[in-house]
């Protein structure tokens, strides 16, 4: 038995790293602003946001307005200059993309963001009313690849050089495996896992040394299993009462959804691999950034259309650029697995992908690690509710994801 661990933001986040979209965006802002600084021109435009000085404007150039800038005391933020700019329509005239303003909206109303989302929208609607639209679809295509450009950029720029492994995530990833988070149809497939490890001891041994017990021929020597045999009529008991902390799965699959390689501190083990399945920040060609969800209703009136541009960002179409994909395909088809979420919102983004893993036949169970607010509360529901979005058998659903009695928080990185 194996387990793939669906790694999204939310692991990154619990690591202390600012890789919301938000804080993406308000770099993007100091960016801009920086950007004045060597403009002689009255202009400052790129494909998301155009600024333009008006007649009115004491300014003669952005160089000028960035040298009235507070520059040591009470210096504002990249978003303060461009929220003052944007309120002041007699000096500036600012405008926003569509799809820009569709992000910047979001952020300003929910405090949060699904860039891929916002995209999926607008093209969505490109397609089915296109007479409708302010935009094309070449456009937001190029506006999403720009994003993906700077988003690259950002992460860069942050360091992960000081993050260390948090041990109780470690613990978790390479956790034993429980009984209660088992569906309960596929119990016979774990008693089954218990009674190959039992009756190949050397197999069991080797497992056992490959997680780090050195010392494990204390722990089960050849003969305590043939004694067990005898003495037990079936795997469940002798589960119960010998193996219950010392079944643990044969091949681990860290699925990362992140650009960054924070999930590569937690690799070492020789269990272990990681699929960056959305590409890396060492290879930004490698990069995935788009919409998957071939499971949507309007997903087939864009294989309809004649014009590649509606397809170019599709995630399942994208995989086909690398191995990746191909590789978690084998590893799901090689035995069964649990699935473990940490920090994945499991949203439609990635609903292709999550659906194949989640009504796979070899998909034992699903346990979505939660975050945990100050206050108590907790996103297990909405986890839960997502998870479900990801489902054609509502039936299977129920059976496969672990009750919140028996799942935990995502451990959060402590200062």
């Amino acid at each position: 038995m194996n387990r793939i661990i669906l790694i999204g933001n939310g692991f990154d986040l619990a690591h202390g790293l600012p890789t919301r979209y938000e804080d993406f965006i308000n770099w993007y802002w100091e960016k801009r602003v920086n950007s004045f600084t060597g403009n002689l021109t009255p202009i400052s435009e790129d494909c998301l946001c155009s600024i333009r000085m008006t007649s009115n404007n004491p300014n003669r150039c952005w160089n000028v307005f960035a040298f009235t800038l507070p520059r040591y005391i009470n210096k504002p933020s990249g978003k303060e200059v461009i929220d003052s700019i944007a309120s002041d329509s007699e000096s500036f005239e600012f405008s926003l993309s569509p799809f820009f303003k569709n992000i910047c909206t979001s952020i300003e109303t929910k405090g949060w963001v699904d860039i891929e989302k916002e995209y999926y929208d607008l093209l969505r609607n490109a397609i089915i009313n296109p007479d409708n639209c302010n935009y094309t679809i070449l456009e937001i295509n190029e506006q999403l690849h720009y994003i993906q450009e700077l988003l690259a950029q950002y992460l860069s720029s942050i360091t992960i050089d000081d993050i260390t492994n948090n041990e109780k995530m470690q613990h978790h990833i390479y956790g034993e495996i429980r009984k209660d988070d088992i569906s309960i149809s596929k119990l016979k497939v774990y008693y089954d896992y218990i009674d190959y490890l039992i009756q190949q001891d050397d197999v069991y041994q080797q497992l056992l040394y490959r997680y780090g017990y050195e010392d494990h021929h204390r722990y089960f020597m050849t003969e305590d299993i043939k004694q067990l045999r005898k003495r037990f009529s079936n795997s469940s008991e002798i589960e119960e009462i010998y193996l219950k902390d010392l079944i643990f799965p044969e091949n681990i699959m860290l699925l990362n959804f992140n650009y960054t390689e924070v999930a590569d501190k937690y690799g070492e083990l020789k269990v272990a691999s990681i699929n960056h399945i959305h590409g890396d920040l060492n290879n930004p060609d490698s990069i995935i950034f788009g919409y998957g969800d071939e499971l949507d209703e309007d997903y087939k009136d864009f294989l309809k259309q004649s014009n590649n541009e509606c397809l170019r960002n599709i995630k399942s179409i994208k995989y086909l650029e690398s191995g990746k994909y191909r590789n978690l395909l084998q590893f799901i088809e090689s035995a069964p697995y649990q699935v473990y979420i940490m920090g994945h919102s499991c949203g439609n983004s990635d609903r292709t992908l999550l659906n194949t893993l989640f009504e796979h036949k070899n998909c034992v169970s699903i346990k979505p690690y939660y975050y945990q607010k100050d206050d108590g509360s907790d996103n297990y529901l909405e986890i839960a509710q997502n998870i479900c979005r990801n489902f054609t058998d509502m039936k299977l659903m129920r059976d496969r994801v672990v009750n919140k009695m028996f799942c935990e928080p995502l451990p959060q990185y402590i200062k």
